[in-house]
């Protein structure tokens, strides 16, 4: 990796420090870790109509049913294991981004960075959750437990044990591949769809260059660029979502074995409900994420631009 710039003045750090790529993983921490927590219920009535559709039979059936048998308090079942895994999750797939962004970027050189950005951060953001996906397993484990198998506790510090009791290790992490299935695809898209977003609004929807717009200006182009993002996310994802709910479930069931069981319909199970979250989800993530980044001074690079030495090139060319 090529040396981190120079601090630039009004910046606490410099962009492609390790202080940096640090910073950037305690953005991804509270973007992830407060997002997914807080629409917990939501997720919670999604996974039972996944697993469950002859008793969950849509977004208002879920919540009302659930409400009926369990309260208000039942809407927040899987919240602990729910915090705790997609805070780590944040950690690895913002923070890691960061970092192969900038590791492939130096391996390819200016010039194929700009002409392949988008292939750059599909990479990235693929490398990244792949180490992100063994952080977030066992909790996404115990947080579809606790959400969706009749009986199961509803306390992480039990529920936990109890599948390292009768499950072993790989209790934790049978749902590993489905979760990469998913999640892989999902942060592929969030990532390379958001980064584009971003351009093409600066370049045909906002009336001034970014450098003009105030901060506010700013997170409100980054909300919208991530809400799009997430519908795109969702649609990507939903099937494999569908499978690891379904083998987090039951007990003995099989990747192949669910697909069979559940067929082409059933894995769209929930896609609406899933739309709504994840578009919001990830509309507020890029939001937090970015404003971390405002609040702590970091380095905000604006949107990539053709390198001098590329224009020239292309300008002899058409010569």
């Amino acid at each position: 990796m090529s040396p981190p710039q120079a601090i630039q003045p009004g910046d606490s750090c410099a962009y492609g420090s390790p202080k940096y790529f640090a910073l950037c993983g305690l953005g991804g921490v509270l973007s992830c870790g407060i997002t997914h927590t807080a629409l917990t219920p939501l997720d919670l009535v999604k996974c039972r109509i996944q697993v469950n559709p002859t008793k969950f039979k849509g977004i208002v059936s879920g919540f009302q049913v659930t409400l009926k048998e369990e309260g208000v308090r039942g809407l927040g079942r899987g919240w602990a294991p729910t915090a705790f895994g997609y805070s780590l999750q944040g950690l690895g797939k913002f923070g890691l981004y960061e970092v192969f962004k900038k590791v492939y970027a130096d391996a390819i050189g200016e010039e194929a960075s700009y002409q392949w950005r988008t292939s750059l951060y599909l990479a990235a953001s693929a490398s990244a959750e792949l180490f992100a996906d063994v952080a977030l397993c066992p909790f996404e484990a115990c947080k579809v437990r606790t959400q969706t198998s009749p009986g199961a506790s509803a306390q992480l510090r039990v529920v936990m044990p109890q599948i390292w009791k009768n499950e072993g290790f790989g209790g934790f992490y049978k749902g590993l591949t489905p979760l990469w299935m998913r999640q892989i695809p999902y942060t592929m898209m969030k990532f390379a769809c958001f980064e584009r977003t971003v351009e093409l609004l600066y370049k045909h929807v906002v009336p001034k260059p970014r450098a003009e717009c105030n901060k506010a200006e700013q997170l409100t182009v980054t909300f919208t660029a991530g809400y799009i993002a997430g519908v795109f996310c969702a649609i990507v994802s939903h099937p494999a979502d569908t499978v690891v709910s379904k083998l987090n479930q039951d007990k003995g069931s099989t990747a192949g074995g669910v697909l069979k069981k559940l067929g082409f319909g059933g894995v769209w199970k929930g896609l609406t409900p899933r739309i709504i979250m994840i578009g919001t989800l990830t509309g507020l993530q890029w939001f937090i994420y970015d404003a971390v980044k405002v609040w702590l001074r970091m380095p905000r690079p604006p949107p990539p631009e053709m390198p001098e030495s590329l224009k020239k090139k292309l300008a002899a060319k058409q010569q």
